[in-house]
């Protein structure tokens, strides 16, 4: 989630000319640690400083490596990646987590809901990540899709580097234990996701 508002202030700034060591210098000076929110979300790494500086669209060699990359360090579960999709949905449902009033290592939410459409029931949703209505229904729940799902949701630079995906796996935000209940949400054939 974090990499989402350092684009958004970002975006306003290339309007207006300012490069993005510009920006950096901005919240490195306006930004105060406060509990769990230390300084280090305000820095890029090296995966984001290219996005920003290519502007969302790095050579493709170079992003077909640091995908690669990005895929390597994803630490793959043994055995089933289908949790429990109840415990999805509730997780899909909340939008929180790495406040600076949280304990460091609390579970938080996913908040899938902000981007994504899931559930037929659900009436408000976002639309800027795909609608994912009857996404298991329609490809089936196979290891591969498992992995996929999984590996998504835990890193999604690992299959589009530049993607507006938070990396919730990878910074921590969810546990593998949510992230196995988030591809229960979008697998299960009982998932509401699957629903007609």
């Amino acid at each position: 989630m974090r990499n989402w508002l350092l684009m958004g202030l970002l975006w306003p700034a290339w309007a207006l000319g300012q490069t993005p060591t510009d920006v950096q210098k901005v919240l490195q000076r306006d930004f105060q640690p406060r509990g769990q929110a230390t300084m280090d979300r305000v820095v890029q790494d090296g995966v984001q400083r290219i996005c920003t500086e290519t502007r969302d669209q790095p050579p493709s060699d170079l992003a077909r490596r640091l995908e690669e990359d990005q895929m390597k360090a994803i630490p793959f579960p043994a055995g089933s990646l289908i949790g429990n999709w109840k415990n999805g949905e509730r997780i899909a449902q909340n939008g929180r987590g790495l406040q600076w009033t949280d304990q460091p290592g609390a579970a938080g939410g996913g908040s899938c809901y902000n981007c994504h459409q899931l559930s037929p029931q659900e009436s408000s949703y976002g639309t800027l990540g795909p609608s994912l209505r009857r996404f298991g229904w329609m490809r089936g729940n196979g290891t591969e899709m498992q992995r996929y799902v999984y590996g998504k949701i835990y890193n999604a630079k690992a299959y589009n580097l530049c993607s507006n995906m938070p990396r919730l796996g990878l910074t921590g935000t969810l546990t593998p234990e949510q992230i196995k209940d988030l591809v229960g949400l979008l697998l299960d054939p009982e998932s509401p996701v699957n629903q007609q």
